[in-house]
């Protein structure tokens, strides 16, 4: 592959980020994936989405306390018991690391996810210049439909007024939401910046037109808990409290947010150690096949002597994520430390496997983490993330194909 050829290609898609920091990102190489390694991640989407949306149900019902606990600030705990829709998310992505023979899940993005656009868009056209089968074929239709029936079950009127928003400085997070916004008819685009809020009373678009419902595809709620406006009003939190209100509503939907704490996973694999009667027979051999041990403290594996990852309750690309060895030694840790806020998680460390690519630097070699999307509570496209020990920003997105028959 020379460099050129890579660049012409990716330079006829559309809105599309190749590159991402100054680096490459989309490689222009193809991993040979098998229809039955497909089917598998299908049913661990599956079965693992199942079990989060069961969770959720019982997370809303739970003390202040305890969701204080897991570590969801106080002044969310209102709006995380709010339901709003059938599905508890309507794009949600979870991570996978293939494992003996079947996958386990690290974690999930339940709130706002990225890697839309690569898995249902992208994918396609690389396998086409491949001559490849795309395992996420019609996958694009089921997104389109699920996006506008979920925009359709949240509005109260014909003529509700539908915004998406995301940072426009941003190229990934504002083309993702340009993706999105094309499969709803009279939605537009308003910068995050240009959104107004009146406590209350509502939140306006740049027109001052009072919107209805906001979209926020990459926009997650614990920033949003962050931000002020320069009379150092907590506008973020005003936010929630119209859609408290029900003055407005968001996508994804408040149990998204509920759903995005990686405590939850502790949650769930406390409830299956104890065999919980919560969780049928079928669901605790789900947890045992897809989940990995999850603790809100290291002590469980330093005891056993087994390696561990610690990790922000919430936080994305890896970031303020660290590796332990068996005795409690960090091996490795990103670089990034946003989310030291936050309290941490532990969960049983276990390897990626390794693949070679090629990139722009010649020939290299990854750890792979597969992306698999839950859209409404439906399995969806799934794709590789290529990279280093831990999954970050920086990771590669390799496309896959199936070997035509």
């Amino acid at each position: 592959m020379t460099n050129s050829e890579r660049q012409q290609f990716y330079s006829n898609i559309e809105h599309f980020w190749a590159d991402l920091y100054n680096e490459e990102y989309a490689l222009y190489d193809l991993y040979e994936v098998k229809e039955v390694e497909v089917k598998k991640i299908r049913l661990a989407t599956e079965c693992v989405g199942k079990i989060f949306f069961k969770v959720a149900h019982l997370l809303r019902n739970i003390p202040d306390e305890a969701l204080l606990e897991m570590g969801y600030p106080k002044e969310t705990l209102h709006f995380l018991r709010l339901k709003t829709l059938d599905a508890e998310s309507v794009i949600a992505r979870f991570d996978f690391i293939p494992h003996e023979g079947s996958y386990k899940c690290i974690e999930m993005n339940a709130d706002t996810p990225t890697f839309i656009k690569e898995l249902f868009v992208v994918n396609e056209q690389v396998c086409n210049a491949f001559g490849m089968d795309n395992p996420n074929a019609e996958m694009e239709q089921l997104l389109k439909s699920t996006v506008r029936k979920s925009v359709a079950q949240s509005i109260f009127s014909p003529n509700a007024h539908i915004v998406f928003t995301a940072h426009d400085q941003n190229i990934e997070d504002y083309y993702t939401t340009l993706y999105l916004m094309q499969f709803v008819p009279h939605a537009k685009f308003t910068p995050l910046s240009q959104l107004q809020i009146q406590r209350g009373v509502g939140l306006f678009d740049e027109n001052g037109k009072r919107v209805d419902l906001l979209y926020r595809p990459t926009f997650p709620i614990e920033n949003l808990l962050m931000d002020e406006d320069d009379a150092q009003n907590k506008i973020g939190l005003w936010l929630l409290e119209l859609v408290e209100q029900n003055q407005l509503t968001i996508l994804n939907p408040p149990s998204a947010f509920l759903l995005q704490n990686k405590a939850v996973q502790a949650v769930i694999w406390g409830l299956h150690e104890e065999r919980n009667a919560f969780f049928t027979e079928d669901e605790h051999k789900w947890i045992a096949e897809y989940f990995l041990p999850t603790y809100l403290e290291e002590q469980p594996f330093i005891e056993k002597g087994i390696r561990y990852v610690k990790k922000p309750v919430f936080g994305r690309e890896g970031d303020t994520v660290e590796i332990y060895d068996a005795g409690g030694q960090l091996l490795k840790e990103d670089k990034q430390k946003s989310y030291l806020q936050y309290p941490k998680v532990y969960q049983q460390y276990i390897e990626q496997p390794k693949t070679t690519f090629q990139s722009e630097k010649g020939t290299q070699t990854g750890e792979i983490l597969v992306g698999s999307f839950l859209i409404s509570g439906k399995p969806a496209a799934n794709g590789l993330r290529v990279g280093g020990m831990i999954t970050n920003n920086l990771s590669y997105y390799l496309p896959i194909g199936i070997k035509k028959r």
